[in-house]
């Protein structure tokens, strides 16, 4: 594996997370809510409740990364950070699915209030 690919790999993930953000926002900006129903303004909760979870769990894991060792070389560190932001993607998905902080919840109603869909 040469420098070139890991490199394209880590500006591949970058994207990837500049993409999920955008996307959540067009999503948010171009759908007309008091439209909606139930389920899709429940999708929309969670995928913001989600994405405030990656967040998180990318901060926290900051908080981590202080302590790692300078010996590990610089090809598999790209490599690392690459699988390591797409399993906290996968991590935050996952746990606001199965269980959540309801936070989703909360906007979920809120929201039904403002658009008046009770």
């Amino acid at each position: 594996m040469d420098i070139t690919s890991i490199t394209q790999a880590y500006t591949d993930q970058i994207a990837a997370q500049n993409t999920t953000a955008s996307k959540l926002n067009k999503t948010l900006e171009t759908t007309d809510y008091a439209k909606a129903n139930d389920d899709e303004l429940l999708d929309a909760c969670k995928q913001f409740e989600a994405y405030f979870m990656e967040m998180i769990f990318k901060e926290m894991q900051k908080t981590v990364d202080c302590f790692k060792s300078e010996e590990s070389s610089s090809s598999t560190t790209g490599l690392v950070d690459y699988f390591k932001d797409t399993a906290i993607q996968d991590l935050a998905a996952t746990s606001t699915d199965i269980q959540g902080t309801g936070l989703a919840q909360m906007l979920y109603e809120q929201m039904k209030r403002n658009y008046g869909l009770e």
